[in-house]
């Protein structure tokens, strides 16, 4: 659901005067990308972007391609439309809302080039296990928006969640695992390095990157 959380004046600032240029309303009908961001070309989707550092620099570094953010935190919106407008990216468009209602109800079938989901939630405590995003339901929706040979990327830096995602991702039939790579920070998987990322590294955790291809039935 939607955080606003503690927000700087810039952040603030951002989100009243960028957002016209950056920001999507989600009104629960299907996204028009070619209307959307001006051109036709292939749409990455990241689910939860946090600050959105990293996928300003994606965005910034594959202008041929188009770049689709969500985030439900207010101040990383911000934080991602400063980052942005400070690296003259066009390319990128940003929605505030609930990921799996956005990819029902907002992201056409077929329509996805790559969807990017790095260090989402781990919920660690068993008994929280099930709102965890990687679940069946969820890799229905990315498979069923996915274009053909598409990919989703994962990534995370918790040992438990890893293991879950593994066990999810293998009674798929929707996915197969092109690439997996385990490291300390030093090879993430075509992607650049994340806060979050920073941030369990210095907990000590180690980071597992996937890449799994979309099965064609």
């Amino acid at each position: 659901m939607r955080r606003a959380g503690r927000m700087t004046t810039s952040q603030q600032k951002a989100l009243a005067e960028l957002w016209p240029l950056y920001g999507v309303e989600y009104a629960g009908t299907m996204f028009d990308f070619t209307s959307l961001f001006g051109r036709d070309a292939p749409v990455v989707l990241e689910i939860g972007f946090g600050n959105g550092d990293s996928l300003v620099q994606l965005a910034a570094e594959d202008p041929a391609a188009n770049f689709l953010g969500i985030e439900v935190h207010d101040p990383g919106i911000g934080h991602c439309m400063i980052a942005a407008r400070a690296a003259s990216v066009e390319n990128l468009r940003l929605i505030n809302h609930d990921a799996m209602e956005v990819l029902e109800n907002s992201i056409p079938p077929a329509s996805l080039e790559r969807i990017n989901l790095y260090f989402p939630d781990p919920w660690p405590k068993k008994r929280h296990h099930k709102r965890r995003i990687v679940q069946a339901p969820f890799l229905e929706l990315c498979a069923s928006r996915l274009k053909s040979g598409a990919s989703l990327h994962i990534a995370t830096d918790w040992a438990n969640y890893a293991e879950h995602i593994e066990e999810v991702l293998k009674e798929s039939d929707l996915f197969d695992c092109a690439e997996r790579c385990e490291h300390d920070g030093e090879q993430p998987l075509a992607r650049p390095a994340t806060k979050f990322e920073r941030r369990g590294l210095k907990k000590g955790h180690r980071i597992v990157d996937w890449r799994f291809k979309k099965i064609d039935l």
